[in-house]
């Protein structure tokens, strides 16, 4: 199916499950940015318009899976409808305003939080630089994965594009600043991974102790979301500690 330059399929691929994979037309030439805000848009528009049916709708970089209830609704007439929704929200795509959220992130860069700034400075670049890269540039969330509230941002500079490591730490502090390959992203809690780290973010961006009031609450539990767009603000090492602290005690606002 095609419309608006945008091609869709819509499969099956488990039970209960449907993959929905949307792809640009070549003569169509999309941003990573632009590419989200698409996938959000679908994601909403399948949430809103289908919530009686559904178990989850997980937006990827090109993909959507939506999981629903088999004694609700048959394969066939879910089918059905997400094809008719998707038709309808191509269609509309142009006419609706930008709404997502734009969040602004403070960063503390440091020799301390910089975990890998060895290998940058084999690059032949400073914290300055590195400072300058990855402030300068707005992102775009274009996947949640990995764990909880993990934020997969579209695109660094080509300076601080760098692959992860061969051999993943076992644990990389929450808050961690990190790149991998042309990807950011920040690291919601304590984990193994093996991205570079280059500093700290000191808010909370999943609120693990609301996940058992997840399904009565309308509050989002990750801070970032596929299509919202972030924007990285350097901080000393006092404004750190006082965020941090803030963020420990309950006082820390989001957004």
């Amino acid at each position: 199916m095609m419309t608006n330059q945008i091609e869709f399929n819509i499969v099956p691929v488990a039970e209960c499950s449907i993959l929905v994979t949307l792809t640009l037309s070549p003569s169509n030439k999309q941003s990573s940015a632009e590419y989200a805000q698409y996938m959000a848009h679908f994601s909403d528009a399948i949430r809103q318009n289908l919530a009686s049916v559904l178990m989850n709708v997980t937006p990827a970089y090109h993909t959507v899976l939506v999981d629903y209830l088999p004694y609700r609704v048959s394969e066939h007439q879910f089918i059905q409808q997400l094809n008719d929704l998707l038709n309808h929200s191509l269609s509309s795509f142009s006419n609706v305003s930008n709404t997502r959220n734009t969040i602004d992130l403070p960063a503390y860069y440091s020799p301390e939080t910089a975990l890998d700034l060895d290998r940058y400075q084999d690059k032949d670049l400073s914290l300055d630089d590195i400072i300058q890269y990855h402030t300068s540039h707005t992102y775009s969330v274009s996947a949640i994965g990995f764990t909880p509230g993990f934020a997969f941002m579209s695109d660094v500079v080509n300076e601080l594009a760098l692959p992860r490591h061969s051999t993943p730490r076992l644990n990389v502090p929450k808050g961690s600043i990190a790149i991998a390959d042309t990807k950011t992203a920040v690291y919601p809690s304590d984990s193994p991974g093996g991205w570079n780290i280059i500093g700290n973010c000191p808010l909370p961006l999943f609120e693990h102790s609301q996940l058992k009031n997840a399904g009565n609450t309308q509050t989002p539990l990750s801070l970032l979301n596929v299509g919202d767009t972030v924007r990285f603000t350097a901080i000393s090492k006092q404004e750190f500690i006082e965020l941090r602290f803030m963020a420990i005690s309950g006082g820390a606002v989001n957004g």
